[in-house]
């Protein structure tokens, strides 16, 4: 066995500010490689990450060292395994099943979407990214939720603080601090909405959780609410931001994808393309070779589906490129095993056969005149943060 090489190169700010390049070179150099700044070990193949996310008896969820604890206050579902990752999944699950989707949300989504696509001016010049993709997930995620008090800039303003928390890795305290502001607020306003789920029981994941026959704690209640406003909300909004950039800098593909009603095509190249979720982590639960390296137990290691989703060895040499019409591969972005996303068929939904078609029926020309303008940014998390377009 050959010893895993070090990195001490490479910084988390390198990694929030452009990952593609140096994943590449880890790819094809250190395929397995321990990241000095984080102390863990990052994996960039997509047989690897793959493979270690569906074996979950050698590699945990269960991690105490991850800023994730801190940020949320509790050890979510998310650092769970096994029967009691599965209890509690299970406990939000009634609120995001195909039938209630069905029945009580499809609807709802096309209306939230009309009415805040009807909202944007014609002819002018906005940020989509604030204006529409926040704002819109924002708006879907709370009532799936049952927290339709909160507003979006609320909704918005903890998600991100939770998720600044939970991609603390170099542990600075100020995130820390905002994250337990945005905890308390969500505390408080979980505590009024009680009564009112509980005498009016809804499909929403709140109520569903406090109505069952057999509750988990309020705690883990409280705790699994948070960790859908930290994905719910930056996922399909860096996605929907991510997808209009990728059609509006490749023309010929956006006027076939309109010509040829592609949108879901777009939607799954989007979030191949850029991971609105770059990265996981787990535990070693014993000895364990990856790759060329023999791994210790109680080790830390990364899977990188940001770099996965880009792995040559499944979508060749133009993987860094957005395509819509690229022979069709399973991209990683909403994982695999007991943890593959929950939301995932929400997002398609809402995303693919709603948000899509309907913002580009209503703005069939609109342009994107200058996308060196358009800032990326997240090691953990990633997505446009600004998008500024004329909706014509």
């Amino acid at each position: 066995m050959r010893d895993l090489p070090v990195d001490e190169a490479v910084t988390l700010a390198d990694l929030s500010r452009d990952p593609y390049p140096i994943y590449k070179r880890m790819r094809a150099e250190t395929p397995v490689v321990r990241m000095a700044q984080t102390k863990r070990i990052l994996v960039t193949k997509a047989d690897l990450t793959k493979w270690i996310k569906e074996n979950p008896e050698i590699f945990s969820s269960d991690d105490p060292t991850t800023p994730m604890k801190p940020a949320f206050q509790a050890h979510t579902l998310m650092r769970k395994d096994g029967d009691e990752h599965r209890a509690e999944r299970m406990a939000m699950q009634p609120a995001f099943s195909p039938k209630v989707i069905r029945t009580d949300w499809g609807d709802l989504y096309r209306k939230i979407a009309e009415d805040y696509v009807g909202r944007l001016p014609r002819g002018e010049t906005v940020d989509l990214f604030t204006d529409l993709c926040g704002p819109v997930a924002a708006r879907i995620l709370a009532h799936m939720l049952g927290l339709e008090e909160a507003t979006d800039a609320q909704m918005q303003d903890w998600s991100q603080r939770l998720i600044d928390g939970a991609g603390n890795f170099g542990y600075d305290p100020a995130l820390f601090e905002a994250s337990d502001a945005a905890n308390a607020q969500m505390n408080a306003l979980f505590d009024r909405l009680i009564p009112r789920h509980q005498s009016e029981p809804n499909n929403s994941a709140f109520s569903v959780m406090l109505n069952a026959k057999n509750p988990i704690p309020l705690s883990q209640m409280y705790a699994n609410i948070k960790i859908a406003i930290g994905g719910g909300i930056n996922e399909p909004r860096d996605a929907l931001a991510t997808i209009v950039y990728g059609l509006l800098t490749n023309p010929h593909q956006f006027e076939e994808v309109k010509r040829r009603d592609l949108w879901m095509d777009a939607f799954e190249e989007g979030v191949r393309w850029v991971a609105p979720i770059q990265v996981s982590g787990r535990r070693t639960t014993q000895e364990v070779q990856i790759g060329d390296y023999l791994i210790g137990p109680e080790e830390r290691v990364m899977t990188i589906q940001a770099s996965a989703n880009r792995d040559e060895a499944i979508f060749g040499d133009d993987g860094e490129e957005y395509n819509v019409f690229r022979d069709k591969h399973p991209h990683q972005s909403f994982g695999s095993g007991p943890h593959h996303c929950a939301g995932a068929h929400v997002a398609r939904r809402t995303l693919g056969e709603i948000m899509l078609p309907l913002l580009f029926d209503r703005f069939p020309n609109m342009t994107l005149e200058r996308p060196q303008d358009v800032a990326w940014s997240g090691f953990g998390f990633r997505g446009p943060l600004n998008l500024p377009v004329t909706l014509n």
